[in-house]
C-alpha cells in the first residue's frame, strides 16, 4: 500500500505533468514549453514547424532540463552549444537555430510519451533511461539524445514496450 506521502507526490507530479501538457478538444495532445517569458505551444504537425521556423528562445533548453531531469550539459553537448555560449545568449534572448529548435520539440515529444508508456512513473522511466537495453546495442536509451535518429530509434523501443514487447 502507497503512503501518504507518495500518493501526495505522484498527485503533484500528474498536476505538473497535466500542467505542462494537456489535451486539447481534438483529443490531440498538445505540447507545451513553458520559460519565463514564453510558452511555445503545439498540437499539430503545422503549429509545430510554425515553432520550428521562428525558433524556440534558448530558455527552452532550460525548460526542457527542469522537466526531464536530465543534466543541462548533457543537452548543450547534443546541441553543440558551449556552457559560455548559452548563458549569452539566454541572457540577450536569443532564439535557437531550427534544427535545434526541432531537436528541443522532439525530446519534448520523446519524454512526453517515455511518461505514458511509464503510466507517469517518472523515477520509473528515469531509470530505464539509465539502463542499457538490448534492442539498443545495450547502449542506455539517454545516450541516444545526441540525434535525431537516436530519438527516433529510443521511441521505436517505447512503442515495442507500450505495446507489451518489453524492450
Amino acid at each position: 500500500m502507497k503512503s501518504k506521502t507518495q500518493i501526495e507526490r505522484k498527485l503533484k507530479f500528474l498536476n505538473e505533468v497535466k500542467r505542462t501538457t494537456s489535451i486539447n478538444s481534438n483529443n490531440n495532445k498538445k505540447f507545451e514549453i513553458r520559460t519565463s517569458n514564453n510558452i511555445y505551444a503545439w498540437s499539430t504537425s503545422i503549429e509545430k514547424i510554425e515553432l520550428i521556423r521562428k525558433g524556440l528562445s534558448y530558455a527552452a533548453i532550460e525548460s526542457l532540463n527542469e522537466q526531464t531531469k536530465v543534466p543541462l550539459n548533457h543537452f548543450l553537448n547534443s546541441l553543440e552549444i558551449t556552457q559560455n555560449t548559452y548563458a549569452k545568449k539566454k541572457r540577450t534572448k536569443a532564439v535557437l537555430s531550427q534544427r535545434k529548435s526541432e531537436f528541443v520539440m522532439e525530446l519534448v515529444e520523446l519524454f512526453d510519451y517515455g511518461l505514458r508508456v511509464f503510466n507517469y512513473e517518472e523515477k520509473k522511466f528515469q531509470r530505464w533511461l539509465q539502463k542499457p537495453n538490448i534492442t539498443l546495442n545495450d547502449l542506455s536509451p539517454h545516450s541516444f539524445f545526441d540525434t535525431t535518429a537516436g530519438i527516433s530509434e529510443v521511441r521505436k523501443v517505447l512503442n515495442r514496450i507500450e505495446n507489451g514487447n518489453m524492450a
